[in-house]
C-alpha cells in the first residue's frame, strides 16, 4: 500500500483508477515514476499538485539508469474492487515490471500518478501525482520489478 496520498489526490484515488479501469476518458492512464528523493520529506512531497512541481524539487529527481523509462497503465491493467466486508475499495495496477536496468542511480520511491488529458503519455504538467511508494532498489543490470500486495497498491476506506 501507499506510504502516503498526494494531497490533490485526497478522497480522490479510487474515482480517478476507476476512470482509468472503465477508459473514461478514453486514453486516461496511470503513470509510474522510480524517483531518487534526496532530502525531500513527505510532507514537502504530499503538497505538490503535478508530477512536473515534484520533480522540479531540487531534491527529488527521476531514475536515469540506462534501460529505465516510465510504465503506463490502461484500462485493461488497472482494476478497481469493491470489498464489502472489508469496507474497502481496492486498487490494483498489477506486478510492474521495469525490465533491466543498468546500475546507476539508486531508486528510493515509486509515484504513481493519473493522466487525464488522453495524450500518452501524457505531460508531466497534467501528470496529477496519486500516491508514493518506498521503493529501495539499486539496479545492477537486472530487472527491476516492484510487486504489490494482495489487496493492491491503493485501498480507500
Amino acid at each position: 500500500m501507499a506510504d502516503f496520498q498526494f494531497n490533490v489526490a485526497k478522497g480522490r484515488i479510487a474515482e480517478l483508477a476507476r476512470r482509468v479501469d472503465g477508459g473514461d476518458p478514453a486514453n486516461s492512464r496511470l503513470l509510474v515514476v522510480a524517483i531518487n528523493r534526496g532530502a525531500a520529506t513527505d510532507a514537502t512531497m504530499r503538497d505538490y499538485d503535478t508530477l512536473a512541481a515534484l520533480l522540479g524539487d531540487a531534491a527529488v529527481a527521476e531514475v536515469t539508469n540506462t534501460g529505465y523509462a516510465r510504465l503506463t497503465r490502461t484500462a485493461a491493467q488497472v482494476t478497481v474492487t469493491v470489498d464489502n466486508s472489508g469496507d474497502v475499495q481496492n486498487v490494483s495496477i498489477g506486478t510492474l515490471s521495469f525490465g533491466s536496468i543498468s546500475a546507476g542511480t539508486a531508486w528510493t520511491d515509486i509515484v504513481v500518478c493519473y493522466i487525464p488529458d488522453g495524450v500518452t503519455p501524457g505531460a508531466d504538467s497534467t501528470a496529477i501525482p496519486l500516491t508514493n511508494h518506498t521503493f529501495a532498489v539499486t539496479p545492477d543490470g537486472t530487472s527491476v520489478t516492484a510487486t504489490e500486495n494482495a489487496s493492491g497498491f491503493f485501498g480507500a476506506s
